[in-house]
């Protein structure tokens, strides 16, 4: 069984890029819906600031500047209060998903292969930030972040327009302090160099989250029996008897990439997340979502 083909022609990739950008359109629109589910369930994510929309009163805690005090509030019983502004200000978001080779990786076990779901949530969260009001932008290909429908139509037409091979890795670009960057892939490059890319990002004041995208096989390696597999980014081949027995070795090297990926994370107070391209995408937006909503506060 072939897992990948051992290489892509020019030929192939064209194809592939005709074929990702002709599913663009119907990809947009079911993000559009994804997103539209998912934002019915998400409240409106206020938060203190330094807007001018009246949000809440509360008390007066030591260290609160005595020019936040509502005076004619505090007149009506004991405790003082203040009162308290919805943040108003957008903020910038830059997304970037995987479109290296072993994206393309689609197993029988799943609906669509990696890089498409990877645009599907890409798209989808586009569309729940920009109805939120905030600035998002294409990590690596927009000079600046912007919001509304138009933003959406730019960003499908360049993931449309996108030919060749893509890093597994994002490049190292530079962006505005406290902005939020969001990379979707599958992480399979060495723990090493994402570290040293996580951390470089980290280092400027950047928030970020990462989300893996796996294919059920990646994780289960379900197949039995002789299998032959082939690898798209230089890795040779292999042949396995009874790949049945290296199942549970296998699971405690997934495993241990996991807790990798989720380390790296925290290390520098980023968010991880991982997502199996036979689950439903809504689960891993929402959970995305809700993860860059606490980014803002």
């Amino acid at each position: 069984m072939v897992l990948q083909p051992a290489s892509i022609s020019h030929e192939g990739l064209r194809h592939r890029a005709e074929q990702l950008a002709a599913a663009l359109p119907p990809l947009l629109v079911q993000a559009e819906r994804i997103a539209a589910t998912v934002s019915q369930g998400v409240h409106g994510r206020r938060r203190v600031g330094a807007g001018e929309t009246f949000w809440q009163f509360r008390r007066y805690q030591p260290g609160d500047p005595t020019s936040a005090i509502d005076w004619r509030q505090s007149a009506k019983s004991v405790p003082v209060y203040i009162r308290q502004n919805e943040w108003e200000a957008a903020q910038s978001v830059w997304l970037w998903r995987d479109a290296s080779p072993s994206m393309d990786y689609r197993s029988d076990f799943a609906p669509t292969d990696k890089k498409e779901r990877a645009t599907l949530l890409l798209l989808a969260l586009a569309c729940l930030l920009t109805r939120a009001g905030e600035q998002v932008a294409l990590l690596g290909r927009d000079r600046k972040p912007s919001t509304g429908l138009v933003t959406i139509g730019r960003i499908a037409g360049a993931l449309a327009r996108e030919t060749g091979v893509g890093a597994s890795l994002p490049a190292l670009a530079h962006l505005p302090r406290y902005a939020q960057v969001v990379l979707i892939g599958d992480f399979l490059s060495p723990l090493a160099e994402i570290h040293e890319r996580v951390r470089a990002y980290a280092g400027n004041t950047v928030t970020g989250h990462l989300l893996q995208v796996l294919d059920p096989a990646e994780e289960d390696l379900p197949f039995a029996g002789r299998t032959r597999f082939e690898g798209v980014e230089g890795e040779g081949e292999y042949t396995v008897g009874r790949v049945e027995t290296l199942r549970a070795d296998y699971g405690k090297r997934i495993a241990g990439r996991h807790a990798g990926l989720k380390a790296i994370a925290r290390a520098v107070g980023w968010s991880f997340a991982r997502h199996r391209t036979d689950r439903p995408p809504q689960t891993a937006l929402l959970a995305l979502f809700m993860a860059l909503g606490e980014g803002f506060g």
